[in-house]
């Protein structure tokens, strides 16, 4: 059986994911299943770039302004331009260099 994060890896190399979509498919429920996806994809990054791969990441975006956050493993909780909660996740896809 495949550890937990071994499982998010090979979602990853199929197609991207946001941390809220990882924890669904990974069937893992409860207020603290994102931040737990978040650690794991902070561990994996370290992973896969010894396997020559790279973690890409689609930075978060605010759904109101527009304002595109830095690209980091992390969901941020207001936009800083206009304020708003109302934030795309990032997304995180596993490729090839």
């Amino acid at each position: 059986m495949p550890t937990r994060r071994e499982r998010i890896i090979s979602l990853l190399e199929e197609r991207d994911y946001s941390p809220s979509e990882l924890a669904r498919a990974l069937d893992l429920r409860g207020k603290g299943s994102v931040k737990i996806i978040l650690e794991d994809l902070k561990a994996i990054q370290k992973i896969v770039k010894r396997e020559r791969k790279v973690l890409l990441i689609k930075p978060a975006v605010c759904r109101n302004c527009g304002f595109v956050f830095k690209p980091e493993i992390k969901i941020p909780s207001r936009c800083p331009r206009c304020k708003s909660e109302w934030i795309e996740e990032p997304r995180f896809k596993i490729e090839r260099r």
